[in-house]
């Protein structure tokens, strides 16, 4: 119902206006919107639904675009165009209402100050509409300050919500350039460095992991945009060949061929270590049937982080092999904590106990500390290694690390190592695409336990070399959309 509430269709009507001339797009827009304004007001009843700060801040971007959109057609009234008016005063002195110190920690306060940002430049300017821009244009500069990373990497963990943010800043600059509007230099510097941490941790299919609360999409067109706005090569070459259909509706067709014609430029590295964020990224080269390996040591982030110490995703020949399960839903119970538990990715847990505890959908009664170590490349092989300290409070306490060998172009050594003064038992875990088959080796088939992964393009073989390892291949699950599950095959 919240998404229904943030009417992104209203600029899908509009771009059909613009394309077909056709009136029946402007009726349409003009029957919704006016029909909401007068059922829908801001009061106790709907404060919490309709008007939650989120969404109006969402309303902020697509009710400015959509009005742009129409501003030619006649069949939008006088009346109506008042009324629509004063609805986006009232959204946009709301949004200010529910300003609070949350706000700068969370993707919600970039969300609703860019909204905020689009209202103050969208309507006829005044004196109230400069308040608009200056309120949230301060309150940017300080999220960005507080939410990105050196690395570039928004603290909350999950590339989703990453790029999420980054479609708020780059939207809010571009706008800021068109209107002569100073921007403080921060936040041009952390939404550049945003861009870039997405062409670090690219997979070759120009996904993103599904790591955190995100499903598998190509953000390609976040890095586009970056791209021309900074005129950086290297983004242009993590971008697409040409300005995608949404980009081209934000940018401008004379954008679309002056993009064309902009430099591209290979990144200086393959493989990267993300310190600030704790994530690693193995690359063989940056072609799209490369291999790539994730090693996750940083922090959980918020809500949207998961228990994910450790985790590590594994891409052969251009094909993922080991993958994050998404996220699924954001309903708490059971499912939601199965997406989200260590036991939902590829780590480690001891004596069958959880390093991290969730308490509800977006709270944990117990985190983990993440250790992070070091990182190193050579000509022939690369080297990762981190820890974490969730399993301290067992008795005796139990240190995990976790070290990756990665000998190029296609082998991989994963060593876990467990530190204790007691005797415990350890369980790792491997979540298999479901797109190929997994099996394993008969017992006595081989000296220690196998098992295979064979895809389209993806031919890759798990051998478990320790002594008294036992391997069992079970039935789990993934998402690769929200409230989408599929089944998968967990070792």
């Amino acid at each position: 119902v919240w998404q229904f509430n943030r009417h992104r269709f209203f600029m899908t009507l509009g771009q059909a206006y613009q394309m077909t001339g056709d009136e029946k797009y402007a009726r349409a827009f003009m029957e919704i919107a006016e029909d909401w304004i007068d059922h829908v007001p801001l009061n106790e009843k709907y404060a919490a639904g309709p008007w939650r700060s989120l969404d109006t801040g969402f309303r902020g971007e697509y009710w400015s675009k959509a009005i742009w959109l129409f501003h030619d057609s006649p069949t939008l009234t006088e009346a109506f165009l008042q009324k629509y008016y004063d609805s986006m005063i009232l959204q946009a002195e709301h949004i200010m209402e529910c300003h609070s110190a949350y706000r700068y920690m969370s993707n919600w306060g970039v969300i609703e100050n860019h909204g905020l940002f689009e209202i103050g430049v969208c309507l006829p300017q005044s004196e109230k509409t400069k308040q608009f821009i200056a309120f949230a244009v301060k309150n940017l500069e300080v999220q960005v300050r507080m939410q990105i990373m050196p690395d570039g990497v928004h603290w909350e963990q999950s590339p989703m919500y990453h790029n999420e943010v980054l479609h708020c800043l780059l939207d809010v600059i571009l706008l800021a350039k068109r209107n002569d509007i100073a921007l403080p230099d921060v936040i041009l510097r952390q939404t550049e460095k945003m861009a870039m941490a997405d062409v670090a941790w690219l997979k070759p299919d120009h996904h993103i992991v599904m790591m955190g609360d995100s499903d598998d999409v190509d953000v390609r067109d976040r890095i586009s945009v970056a791209a021309y706005l900074f005129l950086n090569p290297v983004l242009r070459f993590g971008g697409f060949d040409r300005l995608d259909y949404e980009s081209i509706w934000d940018l401008g067709m004379k954008a679309g061929e002056e993009y064309a014609g902009m430099e591209r430029r290979k990144p200086d590295f393959t493989s990267l270590f993300l310190e600030h964020s704790g994530n690693t990224y193995f690359r063989s080269d940056w072609s799209e049937r490369a291999n790539f390996l994730h090693l996750h040591s940083g922090t959980m982030g918020a809500g949207h982080g998961h228990s994910d110490k450790l985790h590590i995703d594994l891409v052969v020949n251009g094909e993922d092999v080991l993958m994050d399960g998404g996220r699924y839903t954001y309903v708490s119970g059971p499912k939601r904590f199965s997406y989200k538990d260590p036991s939902g990715h590829n780590t480690i847990t001891v004596d069958d106990l959880p390093f991290t505890v969730c308490k509800d959908s977006w709270e944990c009664s117990k985190l983990s500390q993440p250790v992070k170590e070091n990182f190193r490349c050579t000509k022939l092989a690369e080297f990762a290694q981190a820890g974490q300290l969730g399993y301290m409070d067992l008795p005796s306490g139990v240190y995990v690390n976790r070290k990756v060998v990665y000998i190029k172009p296609d082998l991989y050594v994963l060593a876990d190592e467990m530190y204790t003064g007691d005797r415990h038992t350890y369980q790792q875990y491997f979540h298999f695409n479901n797109h190929g088959t997994v099996t394993q080796n008969a017992p006595g088939e081989k000296k220690f336990p196998c098992v295979a992964y064979r895809g389209k393009m993806a031919e890759a073989d798990f051998y478990f070399v320790s002594a008294q390892v036992k391997a069992e291949l079970k039935s789990g699950h993934i998402a690769r959309h929200y409230n989408v599950e599929e089944e998968n095959t967990v070792c």
